[in-house]
């Protein structure tokens, strides 16, 4: 049976968040059926009123088929965020409805919120004592407010387990790419994230879109470096190199760089050479021995330690799991 996502619909709903679930999750199909045949997941949308209409932050409502009682079937409920949480955001507490509606949810479900509907499972319980983030603008208050809670307001999400977290509205969409990766691998999320035109990872954090001005067009970007980069992940790449490429000097290039990314020109390169690396551990039979090469990493030693920092594991230990992993679901095993 596909893994059931369920995603709860409250009154005062973003549309757009909504939406993301069944988009992200609705287009997992295994790589080799591209695109056609058998779905990975089942998203079915849920209230916590018997099936009727929820109202949203727009000019309209939306027609939600089934009640509270759909959290009790769910592998994973997805909570997007809502401006009328009445309680839950001023008192740090769920309504009645919701803690009827919370009640069918069976222990182990795999709990996600897209922005402010963190806020609903710290009020649940959920967060007590682990990591999690949310709309960056919400941070502070949702610190003071649930001061158990160990917030980060600079990621664009946090996975801790069986309990994950995303910061604002479209960081929705880089959580749900994120579980389509951890459940199935890099070549399906892959495939999800090109079907709907999005980048399959995005690099930085929210902190890169507070409080920033947006660039002046009349300077130039780095887009060029980075494509130039990504053709020769294999090759030595030197941060004069990649500034030559956009014809800046090495501080200038570097302080865009940030700018633009996020992060440093070092730490994107890393980030983008661990992908690759998990791109051929999961679909070759390379040795690691030779994904390190062809990663850029030179060597299996450079490989593991930067496998081990990003992700907490070792190359074999990650291809042994994320192909068990593929194998397993598309058998139809949990």
């Amino acid at each position: 049976m596909p893994h059931r996502v369920v995603v709860l619909a409250l009154d005062g709903l973003l549309p757009f968040e909504l939406g993301i679930p069944q988009r992200i999750f609705g287009l997992a199909r295994p790589v080799e059926q591209q695109g056609r045949g058998r779905k990975l997941y089942d998203v079915v949308t849920c209230s916590v009123r018997p099936p009727g209409p929820v109202h949203t932050d727009a000019d309209f409502s939306i027609m939600v088929g089934h009640g509270p009682e759909a959290l009790a079937t769910a592998d994973t409920v997805v909570v997007p965020a809502s401006y009328e949480l009445g309680p839950v955001h001023t008192e740090g507490r769920l309504t009645d409805e919701l803690a009827a509606a919370f009640a069918y949810i069976r222990p182990g479900t795999r709990m996600v919120s897209i922005c402010t509907g963190s806020y609903v499972l710290a009020a649940a319980g959920y967060l007590d004592g682990r990591p999690a983030t949310t709309h960056w603008a919400s941070a502070d208050h949702f610190q003071r407010l649930f001061p158990g809670v160990r917030v980060d307001p600079d990621v664009l999400f946090i996975d801790d387990g069986d309990v994950l977290t995303s910061a604002g509205v479209a960081a929705g969409i880089d959580l749900c790419l994120h579980m389509v990766r951890r459940d199935h691998g890099t070549a399906v999320a892959n495939d999800v994230a090109r079907r709907t035109v999005v980048p399959p990872h995005r690099d930085g954090g929210q902190a890169q879109y507070i409080q920033r001005p947006v660039p002046d067009t009349q300077f130039a970007t780095t887009t060029t470096a980075r494509a130039w980069a990504l053709a020769r992940l294999e090759r030595p790449i030197l941060l004069r190199d990649m500034a030559q490429q956009e014809s800046m000097s090495v501080r200038t290039f570097t302080r865009r760089f940030r700018e633009e990314v996020g992060v440093s020109p070092v730490q994107w390169l890393t980030r983008q050479r661990v992908e690759l690396a998990r791109r051929l551990l999961e679909s070759t039979d390379l040795s690691v021995d030779q994904v390190a090469r062809d990663a850029g990493f030179g060597t299996s030693t450079s490989l593991r330690q930067h496998l081990q920092a990003a992700l907490g594991v070792s190359p074999t230990v990650y291809r042994r799991t994320f192909r068990s992993t593929a194998g397993n679901r598309a058998q139809g095993v949990s």
